[in-house]
């Protein structure tokens, strides 16, 4: 055989054998199916989320399943939200998505889980869920705090913290989501007939605008004495811009989430309570729900519904709240909250953190 002959047999062999490991790599890949949580956007809270949806996948040996979690973030758009879920809906893949949805109004999020479910995916929501009384049917269960609840309870904290009334404003990312609204909404409720509303603002999930907004509404509302944060990143907004007005003592601050900023700006103290969720819980509860539909294990959907129905609702799996004080003296230690409200001071916090190998909550 000649040399020439020689190469091109030899280039044929190689070209074989690449084939051959491209497909059967790809073979082996189509069989691991992915449980997507979609976030709605970045956050230190999602890299909590995304810690207990990693330690679900190992406690439950999902890869034994053929099953892999990934987490993919959004950019605060429901447009962002609107063209993932679409991307899925082509790839054979994924059995499995928790999403945690940007504007509860929008319709087309809904119809794009509706389309989902339709063809085998299995659908819920987690941290912020649908609008109910249109789209309950578009996904199977929400994980997540019950926010309505939760803004009640911090509302009880700002009343305890000023028992003469305050007037107050909001900061959150998204006004439409589900999540917002229920927090605002339980926080005038719980705050009660004392407090009044200012300003609610809404940033997009920007957050050199969050800081502005803080500035802007202290210098329209001269007699706002309350600030209060609905997103894990408006607290340090908030504080940030305090701290450069050098105005600490002409406000109280409340706000949702705990992240490692904001525990520190407790420790120093520049917050005066934090209403803090619990998204470690939320990545795996989310990834076990999940599990258990594409397994059709209906011992494990049963016991998570038992857990929902005891939550509040047959579909609303609550993954608890607590509420955070600062050590020492403060009115909060002795203040009466909710049944499924746990009380904890900072140092405490910090402990049961650490438990789980967190930052953040």
């Amino acid at each position: 055989m000649s040399e020439t002959s020689c190469r091109r047999w030899f280039a044929l062999i190689l070209f074989a054998a690449v084939a051959c490991a491209i497909g059967c790599t790809g073979g082996n890949e189509e069989q691991v199916k992915r449980i997507i949580i979609l976030t709605n956007g970045t956050s230190p809270f999602w890299d909590a989320a995304k810690i207990g949806a990693e330690d679900a996948a190992k406690d439950l040996e999902i890869e034994k399943a053929g099953l892999r979690v990934v987490v993919e973030t959004n950019d605060f758009s429901d447009k962002g939200q609107i063209d993932k879920l679409r991307q899925y809906q082509g790839m054979t893949d994924v059995v499995g998505i928790g999403i945690s949805v940007t504007i509860s109004e929008n319709p087309n999020i809904a119809a794009e889980m509706r389309k989902l479910q339709k063809s085998g995916v299995h659908v819920i929501t987690i941290d912020s869920d649908v609008d109910l009384a249109q789209d309950r049917d578009a996904r199977f269960a929400y994980v997540g705090t019950d926010n309505v609840y939760a803004g009640r309870e911090l509302g009880k904290a700002a009343a305890a913290l000023k028992p003469d009334g305050a007037k107050y404003s909001t900061f959150v990312g998204l006004a439409g989501a589900a999540n917002a609204k229920e927090r605002i909404s339980g926080f005038a409720a719980g705050a009660g007939a004392k407090f009044t509303a200012g300003e609610h603002l809404a940033d997009g999930g920007d957050q050199q605008k969050a800081r502005q907004f803080v500035r802007d509404a202290i210098d329209r509302n001269a007699d706002m004495d309350m600030l209060v944060g609905i997103w894990s990143y408006n607290a340090p907004a908030i504080v940030d811009t305090v701290k450069q007005l050098g105005r600490r003592a002409d406000f109280t601050i409340v706000c949702f989430d705990a992240e490692p900023v904001a525990i520190d700006h407790m420790d120093a103290g520049m917050i005066d309570a934090l209403a803090v969720q619990n998204p470690y819980r939320m990545g795996y509860d989310g990834v076990r729900v999940l599990k258990a539909l594409v397994e059709k294990d209906s011992g494990t959907i049963a016991e998570m519904r038992s857990a929902m129905n005891k939550g509040g609702g047959e579909d609303l799996l609550d993954t608890g709240l607590k509420i955070i004080i600062p050590d020492g003296d403060t009115p909060l230690a002795e203040t009466a909250f909710g049944e499924r409200t746990e009380r904890l001071g900072l140092g405490a916090f910090k402990t049961w953190l650490e438990s789980k190998g967190l930052t953040g909550s």
